[in-house]
């Protein structure tokens, strides 16, 4: 996943968030979404930043993310792992869809469901990931295989990788799906407002985060 650079604006919550020739675009495809963004609450008041809104073939924005915190990277500039530096999360938030047809009526979309949303955090997780003793000759099987896993995982939440974890979502509590690997940590569940959240992040713990509706997501440009 890509993100978008650095822009000096602030956030109704009073973070900073980062700018870039991009941002403009990049927000316009968050603004074109039939449904509402998700970050952290107020609570967190570092820095946030847009990485990309997803669409489907038709045109139709269907899930995006959120930064918040450092900007993850693969390797350190010093040499270190990434993991002992960044300060992370990322919220991921995906339209609750139903299996249904396609605009053309020649074929089935496939349904979204908080597994979806597990799935996504969990890949984007892996995006941001690369031991520091592997080399770039490895990290394509090794990314490979990790994605498969991670969506074995996501397929089956009620398995015993998964704990259980109650967090607010616009300030009621919320059942999520929590596991932490050698990476990080990802976690997902669904709000009452029609949308399944996913979020990943290293250094920063999910169990104080808070999560709520993003009002003007347009002061991100």
């Amino acid at each position: 996943m890509e993100t978008t650079s650095q822009v000096g604006v602030q956030t109704p919550a009073g973070a900073s968030v980062r700018p870039n020739a991009s941002v403009r675009r990049t927000v316009d495809d968050f603004l074109m979404a039939p449904f509402p963004w998700y970050g952290l609450d107020g609570a967190f008041t570092g820095t946030r930043w847009l990485l990309q809104a997803a669409a489907s073939a038709e045109g139709v924005v269907e899930h995006g993310s959120i930064g918040h915190g450092d900007q993850p990277a693969l390797r350190a500039a010093d040499g270190r792992d990434a993991g002992e530096r960044d300060r992370f999360a990322v919220v991921v938030t995906v339209a609750a869809n139903p299996v249904r047809k396609t605009g053309d009526g020649t074929g089935i979309l496939e349904a979204t469901s908080v597994s979806s949303a597990a799935w996504l955090a969990g890949s984007g997780l892996l995006a941001v990931t690369w031991p520091a003793q592997m080399d770039h000759g490895l990290r394509d099987d090794w990314m490979a295989q990790q994605t498969e896993t991670a969506w074995v995982l996501a397929d089956d939440l009620d398995s015993e990788d998964w704990a259980s974890l109650s967090l607010p979502v616009d300030g009621e509590p919320t059942p999520f799906h929590y596991r932490e690997s050698p990476y990080g940590w990802v976690l997902a569940g669904t709000t009452r407002r029609g949308v399944h959240l996913g979020a990943y992040g290293r250094g920063m713990s999910a169990y104080g985060l808070g999560f709520s509706a993003v009002e003007g997501i347009e002061e991100y440009a």
